[in-house]
């Protein structure tokens, strides 16, 4: 707990998971909601919704986790290469 409140760790990447599933539920209710408008719906309008929101959800969590890995990485190579005092 500690290292979340001195922002010594991330806490994002822990909850993009539940993004997802959030994101995927809200694809899915918007997807049938269009199939079964009388104005602007279309069982394949639906289903286009529903088939990519779930691609775009699903890349838009991934570009988030990659970048913080990309973090975790450099955060490491900064702690391996840190300069000692005698540098100093």
């Amino acid at each position: 707990m500690k290292d979340i409140f001195l922002f010594n760790s991330m806490l994002t990447p822990k909850i993009i998971t539940v993004v997802y599933w959030l994101m995927l539920v809200g694809v899915l209710v918007g997807g049938i909601g269009t199939m079964f408008d009388k104005y602007n719906g279309g069982i394949l309008a639906g289903l286009g919704i529903i088939v990519a929101g779930a691609i775009g959800a699903r890349i838009w969590c991934e570009m988030m986790i990659v970048l913080f890995k990309i973090h975790e990485n450099l955060r490491r190579i900064a702690d391996r290469e840190a300069p000692s005092q005698d540098e100093l």
